[in-house]
């Protein structure tokens, strides 16, 4: 998280930006949502790279047992950066973990998903400090330095991405899918005496720290796969709660994922589409252009639409957002994406009505804070040499001024 500027001083979570990687799954267009983006590398032969330049999603596999989590017992001591109500050694690990364990319950308790308690294997712990890295494995660290910890910086994750079949970095297995995360670490910074982070337990009692789950809870969105979300009240939202205060409900057995916002719980069943879902089945798709095509960017070319728009769809009866997206490309194979003004919302629940917006990034949340979702949507032969030509384009630059109005349907 960073420092914010806006006027409630809040702090800003710093996404997985500092990856090396990204990718998912390969969509005909701008999927709902904001997940961190990869075009594969199609210099590749086309078994390695499947031969098309469409960007695809970064994503864990989700299979039993498939992800692998453990966490380091190291915890900060000059200053004291966890905060917990149990002050034995023995009392402070347990109640940092059960807040791991909450956060990790949360997003596996979304239904629709192919993601369960079953995906992850039991979760461990390792002495080492300094156990995060670019090794293969995926570690939580809260009492290590990183040169991402800027000023403000609270936490953070990195993610490491196949862009081809069968990339493998230190220990971990070769990827057998392209977006494959192939290694995710999460940081929390432990070297600012102003900063300290409160167990659920503590912190009603720690009004000057941050909510330990809450952030928690959002990183692991990171380590799943998201970007940021611009919905103000999502868990992907790029801003921590202010201090003594935590997003979303605490969870309970009835439902461990109250943390979620809807625009979460939707995006992750895009991410991780359950087949057997009939009730999350609908979509919302269409393009945003300018009334004047003159007032499209003159480079790069082909821009035809909007980018950047952020797209929102509202429940017309409840009136809560389920779903949004960074709109602006399409892709059909072999690629490379087109700036035509798409969007998609998917997997929205059949049998309600919706409203659709659409509004640029000009507030709170800019177009840099889901800088993973948009700006790695495109590679080149300037940016990555031998790329083919023809699969090749230049990302634009978001739209940040415009209005829109609606045209009514056919």
């Amino acid at each position: 998280m960073k420092s914010g500027t806006n006027r409630k001083k809040l702090r800003k979570i710093l996404a997985s930006g500092l990856a090396l990687f990204y990718a998912g799954w390969a969509a005909p267009m701008a999927a709902a949502y904001s997940f961190n983006e990869l075009v594969p590398d199609v210099r590749q032969p086309v078994n390695i790279s499947g031969g098309s330049a469409c960007p695809v999603r970064s994503h864990q596999l989700s299979a039993a047992g498939a992800i692998a989590l453990r966490w380091s017992t190291t915890l900060g001591t000059s200053p004291v950066t966890i905060l917990t109500t149990d002050q034995t050694a023995a009392g402070r690990l347990n109640e940092i973990e059960q807040v791991i364990q909450r956060s990790l319950q949360a997003w596996t308790g979304v239904s629709g998903t192919t993601l369960s308690a079953a995906t992850f294997a039991p979760l461990t712990r390792t002495s080492r400090q300094n156990a995060c890295g670019v090794d293969g494995v995926n570690s939580i660290c809260l009492d290590q330095g990183d040169a991402a910890f800027t000023p403000g910086v609270l936490a953070f994750t990195r993610v490491v991405t196949a862009d081809r079949i069968g990339a493998q970095i230190g220990s971990s297995a070769a990827s057998t899918q392209i977006g494959q995360i192939l290694d995710a670490d999460i940081y929390f910074n432990s070297s600012d005496s102003r900063t300290t982070f409160a167990t659920p337990a503590t912190l009603a009692g720690t009004p000057t720290a941050y909510d330990l789950e809450s952030l928690m809870t959002h990183e692991l969105g990171h380590f799943l796969g998201f970007s940021h979300s611009a919905v103000w009240n999502a868990m992907m939202w790029p801003f921590a709660p202010a201090m003594g205060t935590f997003t979303g409900a605490r969870p309970t057995p009835g439902q461990p994922d109250a943390q979620l916002a809807d625009d979460d719980r939707t995006g992750l069943r895009v991410l991780y589409a359950d087949p057997a879902d009939t009730v999350h089945t609908g979509s919302i798709r269409g393009r945003i252009l300018t009334a004047n095509p003159l007032s499209l960017p003159s480079a790069p070319p082909g821009v035809t639409g909007v980018f950047g728009a952020h797209v929102v769809a509202v429940d017309a009866t409840s009136g809560s957002v389920i779903g949004a997206t960074i709109g602006g490309w399409s892709c059909q194979d072999p690629g490379p994406a087109q700036f035509d003004g798409s969007y998609a919302i998917e997997r929205m629940a059949v049998g309600h009505n919706y409203l659709v917006y659409a509004e640029p990034m000009n507030g709170a949340v800019s177009p840099s804070q889901v800088s993973n979702a948009i700006a790695s949507l495109c590679r080149n032969p300037v940016s990555d040499p031998g790329w083919p030509a023809l699969q090749g384009c230049v990302v634009p630059a978001a739209m940040t001024s415009f209005t829109t109005r609606t045209r009514p349907s056919p």
